[in-house]
C-alpha cells in the first residue's frame, strides 16, 4: 500500500498492458527459443509462394469480377427480361387476365346466379318447410317418447339396483371374507419367511461379489493401472508438451509468415504494376498521344471533313433534285386533271354569323326559323 499522498500536479503514469500476441519472453524456455527461429524461417519459405499466387489470384478475380463477369451477368439479365419476363409478362396482361376476366363473368353467369336463384326460391322454403316440422311435429313426438323411455329407465334402474344389491351381498360373503382370511393367515407368514430368506441370500451374495471385486480390483491397479499412469506421467505428458509447443511455435509462425508474405507480395505487385507502366502503357500512351492523335488530326482535317463535307453538298443537291422533280410532276398531274376533268367550282360559303346594322334580329322582326315566312 502506498501511504504517501499523489503530487496533483503531476500526472500519473499509464500502466503499461502486457500485449497478448507476444508472449513474455521472460516465462520462455530455452526450448521454445530454440524451436521459434527455424520454424518461422521455414514456415516464411513455405508460405511466401502460397501468398503470391494467392494474391495473384484474388487480382485476376477482380478483373475478371470488374471486366468479364459483371458485363455477362448485365447481358444474361437482360437476355433473361427478355426470354422470360417480358413474354410472361405479356402473356399474363394480354392473355391471362382477359381469359380469366372472362371465365369469372360466365362462372358468375353460370354459377353464381343460378345457385343465388336456387337458394333464394327453393332452400329457404324447403328450410323453413323443415323448421316448422321440427316445431310442430317432431319436437311434441320426441318430448312423447322421451318420457316413455325416463319410465321404462326408471324401472330398469330400480331392478337393477336390487340385483346388484343382492349380488355384492352374495360377492362378499362367498369371496372377499374368504379371501381376506387367506391372506391373513396363510400368505402373509408364508411371503414373511421368503422375504427373509431373500435378505440373507443377497447378504451372502454380496459379501462374495464384494470380495470377487476388491480382489480384481487391486490385481487391475498393479497389473494396468499403475504402469499406464507412470507411462502417462513420464512419458505421454512431456512428449505432449513439446508438441504444443511445437504447434503453437508453427500456428505463431504461420501469422508472420502470412503478415510478412502480405507485404512482400505488396511489394511484388507494385513492381510488377511499375514495370507493366514503364515497359507497356507509359509507351503505348507516348505513341497514342504524339504519333497516332496528330495523324487522327490530319486524316480528320485532310481527308474525313472534306468528304464529309462533299457528300453533304452532294445530299443536299440530291434532295433539291428530287424536290424539283416532285414539283413538276405534281404541276403536270394538276395539268392533267384540269384538262380531264375541268376546274372545280368551290363551295358556297353560307354566313352564318348573326345580322349587322338594319338587318339586326328585333322581338317583331322574323329573322327566326319558326316566324321565317
Amino acid at each position: 500500500m502506498d501511504l504517501e499522498k499523489p503530487d496533483a500536479g503531476r500526472p500519473t503514469p499509464p500502466v503499461p498492458r502486457p500485449s497478448r500476441r507476444q508472449p513474455d519472453a521472460a516465462g520462455e524456455g530455452c526450448l521454445v527459443v530454440a524451436i521459434r527461429l527455424p520454424v518461422r524461417i521455414v514456415v516464411f519459405l513455405v508460405v511466401l509462394p502460397v501468398r503470391l499466387v494467392w494474391d495473384a489470384c484474388a487480382v485476376a478475380a477482380r478483373w475478371l469480377e470488374r471486366t468479364v463477369f459483371r458485363p455477362l451477368g448485365r447481358a444474361l439479365l437482360w437476355a433473361g427480361r427478355a426470354v422470360f419476363v417480358w413474354p410472361l409478362a405479356g402473356l399474363w396482361r394480354y392473355v391471362l387476365v382477359p381469359l380469366g376476366r372472362a371465365l369469372a363473368w360466365l362462372g358468375n353467369l353460370a354459377v353464381v346466379v343460378p345457385a343465388g336463384w336456387l337458394y333464394r326460391y327453393v332452400l329457404v322454403p324447403l328450410g323453413h318447410a323443415l323448421v316448422w316440422l321440427y316445431v310442430r311435429v317432431l319436437t311434441p313426438f320426441g318430448h312423447g317418447v322421451t318420457w316413455v323411455l325416463r319410465g321404462i329407465v326408471a324401472v330398469c334402474a330400480a331392478i337393477g339396483l336390487g340385483v346388484f344389491a343382492a349380488l355384492a351381498r352374495l360377492t362378499r360373503y362367498l369371496v372377499v371374507v374368504p379371501c381376506a382370511w387367506v391372506y391373513r393367515w396363510v400368505l402373509t407368514p408364508v411371503g414373511r419367511a421368503a422375504v427373509r430368506c431373500a435378505k440373507g441370500l443377497a447378504r451372502l451374495v454380496d459379501v462374495l461379489v464384494t470380495g470377487v471385486g476388491t480382489g480384481l480390483y487391486r490385481i487391475t491397479r498393479i497389473l494396468l493401472v499403475l504402469p499406464l499412469l507412470a507411462v502417462w506421467r513420464w512419458v505421454l505428458a512431456p512428449v505432449g508438451r513439446v508438441l504444443a509447443v511445437v504447434a503453437r511455435e508453427i500456428r505463431s509462425a504461420l501469422g508472420h509468415a502470412w503478415r510478412i508474405t502480405g507485404y512482400v507480395s505488396l511489394a511484388v505487385g507494385r513492381f510488377v504494376r511499375a514495370l507493366v507502366r514503364w515497359t507497356v502503357v507509359e509507351p503505348a500512351r507516348l505513341v497514342y498521344a504524339h504519333v497516332l492523335t496528330p495523324v487522327g488530326h490530319v486524316v480528320r482535317d485532310v481527308v474525313l471533313r472534306p468528304a464529309a463535307a462533299a457528300g453533304r453538298a452532294v445530299g443536299r443537291a440530291v434532295r433539291q433534285s428530287l424536290a424539283s422533280a416532285r414539283a413538276t410532276l405534281r404541276q403536270a398531274r394538276a395539268d392533267l386533271r384540269r384538262t380531264l376533268v375541268g376546274e372545280r367550282r368551290p363551295a358556297p360559303v353560307e354566313d352564318r354569323r348573326e345580322p349587322i346594322g338594319a338587318d339586326t334580329r328585333t322581338l317583331g322582326s322574323s329573322t327566326t326559323a319558326l316566324t321565317k315566312d
